[in-house]
C-alpha cells in the first residue's frame, strides 16, 4: 500500500552574513612651510614700518588732536562760567587735568610705534631728541638729508635701544650717520659691543648688516641698511 509523502517544511536559505568595510582612510597632504626668500621678507618689514608711521600718524593727527581741540574748549567755557559757579569751575580744572595726562599717553604710545620728530624731521634730530633722553654724554653728526622711512626706524630704534642701556659712566659716545652706496650707515663709537645684537635685531629684516669692533668690551657698532 503506498504512503502519502510526509510534506517537509523546507529549510531557509543560508544567508552569508553582511561584509562591514572599514571606512577608506581620509589621507591628508603634508605641506612644507617654506620660509619667504629675500624679496619677499624685504617687501614683509617694509610694509611693517609703513604701517608704523601710519599708525603714528593717526594717532598724532586724529585723537590727539581731537583731544587737544576738546581742551581748549574746555578752557573757554571755564572762563565763562567760573563767576556764576566756582564748584563747576574746579570740576572743569580737573577734567582738563585728565585730558592733557590722556594726551601724554597717546603721545608717548605714538612716539613707540614711530616718533613723530622722525617721522616730520628725519633720522637725525630724532637721534639727537633719543640722546638727550639718554643717561651717558652722547654727540650725534647726522646730515639734514632723509633716507628711506623703513631704514630710518629700523635705524632709530636699534640706537634707541642701545642708548636706553647706558648710564651716566659713558660720558664720550658718538654716533655718526652717512649715506653710502645706497645704503644708511650708523656708526655708535665707544659703547658696549654686545649691544650690536639687539640693532642687529632691527635691521637684518631690511637686508642690513651689523660689524662691531672692539671684541667683548667697549668698542664700535656700524649698521649697514639698505635704502629702496
Amino acid at each position: 500500500m503506498g504512503t502519502d509523502p510526509v510534506e517537509r517544511p523546507a529549510r531557509p536559505h543560508a544567508v552569508p552574513p553582511a561584509v562591514v568595510h572599514p571606512p577608506a582612510e581620509v589621507v591628508t597632504p603634508t605641506v612644507r612651510l617654506l620660509s619667504p626668500g629675500p624679496d619677499e621678507l624685504l617687501r614683509s618689514h617694509k610694509a611693517h614700518w609703513a604701517r608704523r608711521r601710519q599708525l603714528e600718524r593717526q594717532l598724532h593727527d586724529g585723537a590727539s588732536l581731537r583731544i587737544s581741540a576738546l581742551a581748549l574748549r574746555i578752557g573757554v567755557m571755564r572762563h565763562r562760567i567760573a563767576q556764576s559757579s566756582p564748584d563747576l569751575d574746579e570740576t572743569i580744572d580737573e577734567l582738563q587735568e585728565q585730558l592733557h595726562a590722556v594726551l601724554q599717553e597717546l603721545r608717548d604710545v605714538a612716539g613707540r610705534i614711530y616718533p613723530t620728530l622722525l617721522d616730520e624731521a628725519g633720522l637725525g634730530p630724532a637721534l639727537r631728541e633719543a640722546a638727550d633722553r639718554s643717561e651717558a654724554v652722547v654727540r650725534v653728526v647726522a646730515p639734514e638729508g632723509r633716507f628711506d622711512p623703513a631704514a630710518e626706524g629700523a635705524a632709530y630704534f636699534g640706537v634707541a635701544d642701545v642708548l636706553s642701556g647706558l648710564g651716566a659712566a659713558f660720558r664720550d659716545v658718538t654716533i655718526t650717520v652717512t649715506a653710502e652706496d645706497g645704503a644708511l650707515v650708523v656708526v655708535l663709537e665707544k659703547v658696549p659691543v654686545d649691544a650690536g645684537g639687539r640693532m642687529l635685531d632691527e635691521v637684518a629684516g631690511l637686508g642690513g648688516t651689523i660689524d662691531v669692533t672692539g671684541g667683548t668690551g667697549v668698542g664700535t657698532i656700524l649698521a649697514r641698511i639698505p635704502c629702496a
